[in-house]
């Protein structure tokens, strides 16, 4: 499921697929997409890329069509491949950059960068 809040500047996307099961924060105010993967317990975190990344409004509009057409072509499609490295647990400065969703997200949780 998806839910845009546009009014913060921030989609929620959770995926419920047993292992696979995961909860995603678009941060678009503070630059940051955070991903908890559930079966590995961990918080991976990327800077939003504009030029790959869709923008707020759009990301709304292509979850529609998903919805209401299934499989709707779009060259917006991202995937994100995590390779683990070192981790660390969030510090205070960290979640000033990335905000308080993420914190609520990740807090207790190993981060990957």
């Amino acid at each position: 499921t998806m839910t845009v809040h546009s009014e913060e500047h921030i989609v929620d996307v959770h995926v419920r697929s047993g292992v696979y099961s995961s909860d995603t924060i678009f941060d678009y105010t503070h630059g940051y997409i955070a991903t908890k993967l559930f079966s590995r317990n961990a918080c991976f975190i990327m800077k939003i890329k504009k030029e790959l990344i869709p923008e707020l409004r759009e990301i709304g509009r292509l979850a529609f069509e998903r919805q209401t057409m299934k499989d709707v072509y779009s060259p917006n499609n991202v995937w994100a491949l995590f390779q683990a490295g070192s981790s660390r647990l969030g510090h205070f400065k960290d979640w000033l950059l990335y905000g308080k969703h993420i914190e609520n997200l990740c807090t207790g949780l190993p981060l990957y960068q």
